[in-house]
């Protein structure tokens, strides 16, 4: 009986939109543009965050970043502080690998930023980064053609570079592998061609770069001017705690900084930019929340006006079922169904226009952006929830109305 009362009440429902067309299709908009605003600010801020996260995972979970300057976090930045700091240097780099019990790999990097050119062909202003062998043991490399530098090549400073994606494109029609190429005045053999990363929003990409040996890069790079880096990769087990602390006792001996002082160095990791994530993307959630609650909040009172406007045009009739014997439970269940279908329907139609706005724009910005199925389910819960909270007062309304008077109304 209670299936049957449900599924008619549903037929019902469905029969009152499907015979007024245009009604239905004026009281859907306002859904439709609520669920519009609040999932495009979802799937865009769902793809920042993807682009984000992944550009800051390639950084790597188990390394730690030996800079002068630290990446920030809570609190305030004293940066007048930061300034006064030295540099870390490649001495300091060797006196680390040799002495740091903990590490799996410990690498050098400085970048410098230069005009590259070949032929007739000039690119400026490219970064330039100058590092130790051990630097695709923690960065990820991959090369799309020749191949990466040997040790002895590395040692002796050989004139050999891996050039990026965007960098080839520029300067080359053809494989550049085994081409010469110039470095401020400077000839040097391009060895290797590194993979397409694509952009990131980190900027940790090496699609604009070009790399090169440490004591190439001296040639035409000045170490002190640049901001060097020390990269240090945990043992397996080693947890960056006691990564950070043996490397703190390393450096505090190496720099002689006296047991009160304070560290003259910063020991950074992915989990400080994590952190600022985190509440970077809690705070856009909200606004996210608060711009696309207020217009769907509009539709809701949209389709409750309709929703009481449906309770007046049906009086007669709503007295006519009673008279009959239906229910209560039938009335209230036939209003509110047909809030939750105009309400649902206006989701559906609104998820249909993100997927297309994503989909268009994507193409158009060469930006992954993509409707989560988990942006689908929150679009149709909320419809859904606007329409029980839309509808349930006509709904109540209309399924308390006495038979009699109803029959009488005009």
């Amino acid at each position: 009986m209670y299936i049957r009362l449900f599924s008619e009440a549903v037929r019902f429902s469905w029969q009152a939109i499907v015979n007024n067309r245009l009604r239905t299709f004026l009281s859907l908009l306002g859904v439709t543009i609520g669920i519009v605003a609040i999932i495009s600010v979802f799937t865009i801020v769902d793809a920042l965050e993807k682009n984000v996260r992944d550009s800051v995972e390639s950084l790597g979970e188990n390394v730690v970043y030996i800079q002068k300057w630290p990446w920030g976090g809570s609190g305030e930045y004293q940066w007048w502080k930061y300034f006064k700091r030295p540099k870390v240097t490649y001495k300091e780099f060797k006196q680390i690998k040799e002495r740091c019990t903990n590490s799996n790999s410990i690498a050098f990097l400085f970048e410098g930023r230069r005009t590259v050119k070949n032929g007739n062909n000039v690119l400026e202003n490219v970064e330039i980064s100058g590092i130790t062998y051990e630097f695709p043991q923690i960065m990820s490399l991959n090369m799309e053609k020749g191949r990466f530098f040997t040790q002895s090549e590395m040692n002796s400073g050989k004139n050999f570079v891996l050039i990026g994606h965007n960098v080839a494109e520029a300067l080359f029609d053809f494989n550049p592998v085994g081409e010469t190429i110039k470095i401020s005045g400077i000839n040097a053999k391009v060895i290797g061609l590194i993979e397409k990363q694509g952009e990131s929003i980190t900027g940790n990409s090496q699609d604009n770069g070009v790399l090169c040996s440490y004591w190439f890069a001296k040639r035409f790079i000045n170490e002190r001017i640049s901001n060097p880096i020390i990269m240090v990769s945990a043992l397996e087990g080693v947890s960056n705690e006691e990564l950070k602390n043996e490397i703190r006792g390393i450096m505090r001996t190496i720099r002689r900084v006296r047991p009160m002082e304070d560290d003259n160095f910063s020991m950074n990791e992915v989990s400080l930019i994590k952190q600022g994530l985190d509440e970077l993307f809690s705070v856009i959630g909200i606004a996210g929340w608060i711009i696309g609650g207020f217009s769907i909040l509009v539709g809701g009172f949209g389709i409750a006006n309709i929703m009481f406007v449906s309770v007046k045009e049906r009086t007669k009739i709503i007295g006519i079922q009673k008279a009959l014997g239906a229910k209560n439970i039938f009335i209230l269940l036939q209003f509110l169904f047909e809030s939750i279908f105009l309400c649902v329907l206006g989701g559906v139609f609104g998820l249909a226009i993100v997927w297309a706005l994503a989909t268009v724009a994507g193409k158009m910005l060469d930006f992954n952006l993509n409707l989560t199925t988990q942006n689908i389910v929150l679009g149709l819960s909320v419809s859904a929830i606007i329409g029980v909270i839309s509808g349930i007062i006509p709904a109540f309304s209309a399924s308390r109305l006495d038979p009699v008077e109803a029959i009488r109304s005009n």
